[in-house]
Parts: C-alpha cells; structure tokens; sequence
C-alpha cells in the first residue's frame, strides 16, 4: 500500500513524533527549541513524486482527527482494503462520522480507462463506485475534503496540515521552494504524487496470486478450484465471466478480472449504512448522488462499476453499500436471487417479498435480469448449486496476491 528507504512499520511512528514536536512548540512555558523532524523512510525505487505520495498516504496528521490517512481506509497490508468489517468505514473530525459506500480496493487501478461510453452505448471505465474520477490523481482529491473522511474544510486546510510535515522539505525540492504558497497548485501536487506513487509501486499491482502462477504453469490448483474456474468460466453456470474476465489478453497481459463496465444488480438495502435511516435516501451510482454529470440519465440509475475480483477473498465487505460481509453468500445471492427472494429482501405487511428495496420503484427495471445467472425464477433452480458455489469462492481464493506454495 531497508536500504535507504523502507517500507518498515517507522513511518507512523515519524509522523506521531513529528505531531508532538509540532504541537510541544510554544506550550507549557518551555523555552526549548522544536526539534527539526526527521523525514520517514519510504520504499526503494520508486521516482522521488512516487516517494512523496507514499509519505502522503501513510501520513494521519493530513487529516482533521490526526488519526486518519489513506492507508487507513486501503491498507497496504490487505489488499490496499480496509481491514474491518465495516459497511462504510469512519472519518470526520472525530472519527465517527460514518461514509456512504463500502471502501474498496485500490489494487489494478493502474491500467482503468478514463470514463467513456462504448459504440454500443455501455458505461466503462472511470475510478470511484460511480466512475466519476477520471484518474487517480482525481481520485484522491475528494477523501481530503469529504466530511465523512479526513474531514479538511479546504485545500488551504490540508496544505497547512502538509506544512507542518517532516517530510515538508522534499516537498518543496520537488516541486519548488515556493509551492506551498499557493493551496490549489500544491494539493494537485500531492494528488499528482499519490497517482505517482499507486502507478509505480508493484504492491498495487503484482499479480503474484495462485492464479497468476497457474497461467504461468508455476503451480497446479486443486480439484476443487479447477471446478470452481469452470463453473466460473461457464455461460450457462456461473457465467462471471461475464463481467470478470480471467483469461490473458491477445497480447498475454494478465486478467484484470473486470470489463470496467456498470451493472445493476439490486444490492439489498443495508440498514447497517447510517443514512438508510431517510426513507427517501438511495444511492444511484452513475446517476447519483454523489455524480452529477448523469442524473438526466434514469436508465443508469442504480449502476456500480464492475470491480476487479483479485484479492475479493480478502474482503470483509462486499458491494458498493457493503450488505454482505460473507463472500460465500455473495456468490449465493447471485444464483438465488430470483429464485429464492425472500433469502435476501424484507417481505412487506402483505406478505410480497419486497425485491430490490434499495432502489425506487421507477428504477427497479433497470436491475439486470436477463442474463445468466439472473434469469430465474422462483421455483427454478438456481444456476449453482451449494456444492457448486463453494467450489467457485474456492477458486475465488486463488485471486489473493502474494500466494506461496509449500517448499
């Protein structure tokens, strides 16, 4: 997410020494000089920008609580996930203010395309649940400013947060002596690095799992993960590769395991999300709230971005509202859906299960039901069976980086 630089646990504990060198200065009556802090170690390799951004993202004192940073929320040491269970994480100047989507993983962003709308008039591409960053460096802007976040009233705000850093003067050498004069060009300096950094440092993108290494005929997988990548793979089974592409491209690049599209699958309303407590509250992806650029466009509402299914075994929450918190019962809901309701929606005083209660009823249309495995019906039987879903999360297993096989 040691020669001269390192990725060591140190950085945390620079920036909290730092903190209190800062906060000591003036106080209590001392008369004793602030120590000049020391600047973190950061990872070997990496262009001098990639080392500032990732002094940025490890660095909590850039938030409002001081106890707040990227890496908070995109651990590097889960997948750059969160490490919890929760179904928004927490920000704001105390810490608990809680967000509106489930975090994801920042891993593989480096090859998403910029937002676009294909020939045939599909949604792809983009960062964000929604698509609306169009790069990395967008991406990064918002968790500085967003209340629910690291909770910064503006751009100035975190500049003068990054002025009291100890790595403050390798700002400045890189992007110029006077750089922190200016709040908006020196934010999209640290938004430029944090792009630099997530681009080129490989623990974003190693492609180092169990599957990487069975393409490259390094390993074998087991029975059980062989039958759950047919059943993966097949049209009329699981049919994820649909979405999720898992073979290597024309030109041998691993599988991203996403197609950058948006799709609408009628995620449950999660009561866990503060803000399901409105009645009038939902959150319709690509046409809002949080994009603006699409809300004329009610054929979109209720679509979320595809997200790439490498490292999905790590998670502790899944879809964009983070209703489910067993990747087992994901790949349930997404065979039994139609044809078993009531598993997975309220039933209403009349008895009616209420499906695809987390969207309004124009848009319950748009909920995508007619390709496998969604083209069921109650009484039918679903596309996998239980047996038959363990063996595809046994394979979705293989998709965590960093697998190591018994000597």
């Amino acid at each position: 997410m040691l020669t001269l630089y390192s990725r060591a646990a140190l950085l945390p504990a620079a920036l909290l020494l730092a903190s209190l060198a800062a906060c000591s200065g003036g106080g209590g009556g001392s008369s004793a000089p602030t120590p000049t802090p020391t600047p973190p170690v950061v990872e070997a390799g990496l262009s001098p920008a990639a080392q500032l951004g990732e002094l940025i993202f490890k660095d909590q004192s850039l938030s409002a609580s001081g106890k707040q940073s990227c890496a908070t929320c995109h651990s590097p040491d889960n997948a750059h996930g969160p490490t919890n269970n929760l179904s928004a994480q927490l920000g704001g100047a105390n810490g608990d203010v809680q967000g509106f989507r489930a975090a994801p993983s920042l891993r593989y962003l480096n090859q998403n395309p910029a937002f676009f709308f294909a020939k045939d008039g599909t949604p792809t591409g983009g960062i964000d649940r929604d698509g609306r960053a169009q790069s990395l460096a967008e991406q990064a802007e918002r968790p500085f400013l967003a209340p629910h976040e690291m909770a910064n009233a503006s751009k100035q705000e975190v500049i003068d947060r990054l002025k009291k850093a100890p790595y403050v003067e390798q700002f400045r050498a890189q992007f110029g002596a006077a750089i922190l004069d200016n709040a908006e060009q020196a934010f999209g300096r640290m938004t430029f690095a944090l792009q630099k950094y997530q681009l080129e440092d490989e623990e974003f993108h190693p492609f180092d799992s169990k599957y990487d290494q069975f393409l490259a005929g390094k390993v074998k997988l087991s029975d059980q993960e062989l039958r759950g990548l047919a059943l993966f793979n097949d049209p009329a089974k699981g049919n994820c590769i649909g979405c999720h592409t898992s073979a290597r491209g024309g030109d041998g690049a691993a599988p991203l395991f996403t197609d950058f599209t948006f799709d609408n699958l009628g995620v449950p309303r999660n009561k866990k999300l503060a803000a399901t407590a409105d009645p009038a509250y939902f959150d319709l992806g690509l046409c809002g709230p949080d994009r603006t650029d699409l809300a004329a466009r009610a054929d979109l509402c209720g679509a979320f971005k595809v997200p790439t299914l490498r490292n999905v075994a790590t998670r502790q929450t899944f879809f964009h509202n983070g209703a489910f918190d067993n990747l087992k019962d994901v790949v349930a809901f997404y065979v039994r859906r139609d044809t078993n309701p009531e598993e997975w929606y309220p039933t209403g005083a009349d008895g009616v299960v209420q499906k695809f209660n987390d969207l309004p009823p124009q848009y319950r249309k748009n909920v995508n039901t007619t390709e496998v495995p969604y083209n069921r019906q109650p009484g039918m039987a679903p596309a996998l069976s239980p047996g038959e879903i363990d063996d595809v999360v046994k394979f979705l297993g293989t998709l965590t980086d960093g697998y190591k096989s018994n000597p």
